[in-house]
C-alpha cells in the first residue's frame, strides 16, 4: 500500500506550511463563546478565502475561492492548520448551514445577495426552527405567515434561537398553508432581525451565559420574494439545512483541534509530582479518545468522497452528529479531570485554567448532544434509516392499543 500523496500534493503541503509560517501570527485566538466574529477573525476569514484555505470550492462569483473539489488538498489544509494549532475558516449557522442550502436550493439573486457577505463574516444569521410545541417533532411548527398586501405577515414564537440577540438575519420556518398536512404546509423564509415586530428574550443556560433566546413575532412583515424554495416546500429546504447543521456539529477537524489542545493541557498540568499525561488512567482515556477522533476523521474523508461522487452518505453520514458531539463532550470531561481540583473552578475564578473555556465547553457541549436532534432521535434515525430496523411505534398508537386492550373483557386481554 502506497500512502505517499505524490509530488503535486507535497508541493501543495509546502505551500500551506509557508502560508502558515508567514501569516499565522494574524490568526485570532480560539473563541468558543463569540456570537459574532471579532474584527480579527473577519480579517483572517477574508485572507483564508483569498488563499483558498476556506470556502475553497464555493464559486468565486458568490464570494468563494472557486477551486475544483480535491479531497487530498482539503485534507492537507486541515492537517496543517491543526498541526500549527491555528483556526481554520469561520463556522457558524450562516456559513455552515445557510450557505450550502442556498447553493443547493436558492435563487441566483439570493446566492449573489447573501453568500459572499455571509462567508466573510459580515452578516450573522440565526435559525428560527424550534418552538415550545415543536422540538423533536419539528414539522408541528405553528408560527404562521399569512399573505396580506403582497407581504407575508408572521405571528408566533420560536425558542432556543442561538445568537438571535446578535444576528442580522434569520432563516425561519413558518406555516403558510394551514389547511395542508403538517409537512406540506411549511415555508422557509429569510428576513432581517431588525424587522419591526420582533422581540428577543435571552435564555441563560447552566454555563451562566445566554446562548439561547426566545424570539417572538407580532405582525412581522416580510416581502414575498424572501422565501427559499416554493411555498409549502419548506420541509424539504429545512431538511437540507438540518443535514448541513449535523455536519457542522460533527466537524472532525474541530475535534482534532480540541484533542490537540487537550494533549497540550495534559503535558503541562501537574498531578502531584508528575504530569497529567503520565497518569496511566488519564493517559488510557486520552488514547481511547485519540482513536475515536482518528476514526471520525477517516469517516469524514469517506463522507467527503461520497459527496464529490454524488453518492448517498448512508451510515457514514448518519453517525456523524451523534458520535462527534459525544466525543467532544468526553474531551472536555477529560480536561476537567486532568486539572484535578482546579477543574471545578469556573466563572472568573482567579485560578481557573484557560479562562474557564474547558468548563464552558463541557456544559455547552452537553447541550449540543441534545440540540440539532437529540442523541435519542439520532439513534432512531441510525436504526431506522441506516440499519432498516422497524420504525419506533408512535406514542398515540401505543396509547390507542393500550386503551383497546383495557376495554376488552378481562378473560380476552391475555390473548390480545
Amino acid at each position: 500500500m502506497d500512502l505517499d500523496y505524490g509530488p503535486e500534493y507535497d508541493a501543495f503541503r509546502k505551500q500551506v506550511r509557508d502560508f502558515i509560517e508567514a501569516h499565522g501570527h494574524l490568526a485570532p485566538p480560539y473563541a468558543a463563546r463569540a456570537a459574532r466574529p471579532s474584527s480579527k477573525a473577519v480579517q483572517w476569514q477574508k485572507l483564508l478565502i483569498e488563499q483558498g484555505y476556506t470556502a475553497r470550492t464555493i464559486p468565486a462569483e458568490y464570494g468563494g475561492y472557486g477551486a475544483e473539489p480535491d479531497i487530498l488538498k482539503s485534507r492537507i489544509i486541515s492537517e496543517e492548520f491543526s498541526r500549527a494549532g491555528l483556526p481554520g475558516g469561520l463556522a457558524n449557522q450562516g456559513i455552515s448551514m445557510l450557505v450550502p442550502t442556498l447553493l443547493e436550493l436558492g435563487t441566483e439573486e439570493q446566492k449573489h445577495r447573501w453568500i459572499e457577505p455571509t462567508l466573510k463574516g459580515e452578516v450573522v444569521w440565526c435559525q428560527g426552527y424550534s418552538e415550545p410545541g415543536a422540538g423533536s417533532d419539528l414539522a408541528s411548527v405553528k408560527t404562521s405567515a399569512r399573505v396580506e398586501n403582497g407581504e407575508f405577515v408572521i405571528n408566533g414564537q420560536k425558542i432556543w434561537t442561538s445568537t438571535a440577540k446578535q444576528a442580522d438575519m434569520i432563516f425561519c420556518l413558518v406555516r403558510t398553508e394551514p389547511d395542508a398536512s403538517k409537512h406540506d404546509g411549511i415555508s422557509y423564509l429569510i428576513f432581517s432581525m431588525d424587522t419591526p415586530g420582533i422581540e428577543v428574550r435571552p435564555l441563560k443556560t447552566m454555563t451562566g451565559d445566554a446562548e439561547f433566546n426566545e424570539t417572538f413575532f407580532t405582525d412581522v412583515r416580510v416581502p414575498l420574494d424572501q422565501i427559499v424554495g416554493r411555498r409549502g416546500q419548506g420541509w424539504l429546504v429545512a431538511n437540507a439545512t438540518l443535514g448541513h447543521e449535523r455536519g457542522m456539529l460533527g466537524d472532525p477537524d474541530a475535534l482534532e483541534n480540541r484533542l490537540q489542545a487537550l494533549i497540550a493541557l495534559m503535558q503541562d498540568e501537574p498531578i502531584g509530582q508528575d504530569r497529567a499525561i503520565d497518569n496511566p488512567v488519564l493517559r488510557d482515556r486520552l488514547v481511547a479518545l485519540q482513536a475515536e477522533v482518528s476514526a471520525m476523521k477517516c469517516n469524514g474523508m469517506r463522507n467527503l468522497s461520497n459527496n464529490l461522487k454524488g453518492e448517498p452518505g448512508g451510515m457514514a453520514k448518519l453517525i456523524v452528529k451523534l458520535q462527534s458531539c459525544e466525543i467532544a463532550h468526553q474531551i472536555s470531561a477529560l480536561a476537567i479531570d486532568a486539572m484535578g481540583e482546579m477543574g471545578t473552578l469556573y466563572h472568573r475564578s482567579p485560578r481557573e485554567r484557560d479562562g474557564g473555556a474547558w468548563q464552558w465547553n463541557y456544559m455547552f457541549q452537553l447541550g449540543l448532544i441534545i440540540g440539532g436532534g437529540t442523541a435519542q432521535i439520532q439513534k432512531n434515525i441510525i436504526a431506522e434509516r441506516g440499519l432498516e430496523m422497524p420504525r419506533e411505534p408512535k406514542l398515540a398508537k401505543i396509547s390507542d392499543a393500550a386503551k383497546a386492550t383495557a376495554d376488552m373483557p378481562r378473560h380476552k386481554q391475555g390473548s390480545a
